[in-house]
């Protein structure tokens, strides 16, 4: 999956964050130390990690993925981030 959406809430800046939903890849969510919940009046499940904003973001770095774009949604933060495809497996 080259695409990874990474959010916490403004007020919750230390944690946690939500870091995939239900078809995530399971072994970047344990890397994450991410679990799989689904919260009351949902009908979905998301994948929520206890680390900070910056530690997740740092980790997902060293898999190789780049920040893309960062934005305040309402009072959360968003960040996009992507993974490029190794040139090899294209050719």
């Amino acid at each position: 999956m080259p695409y990874v959406l990474v959010s916490t809430e403004i007020r919750l800046e230390c944690g946690p964050c939500i870091v995939g939903d239900g078809e995530a890849d399971p072994e970047l969510m344990d890397y994450l130390g991410a679990k799989i919940l689904t919260f009351y009046g949902n009908t979905f499940p998301e994948y929520r990690t206890p680390l900070v904003p910056r530690v997740v973001l740092n980790k997902l770095e060293a898999r190789g993925y780049k920040v893309i774009a960062m934005s305040g949604v309402g009072q959360a933060c968003v960040w996009t981030l992507h993974k490029p495809e190794d040139d090899k497996e294209n050719n």
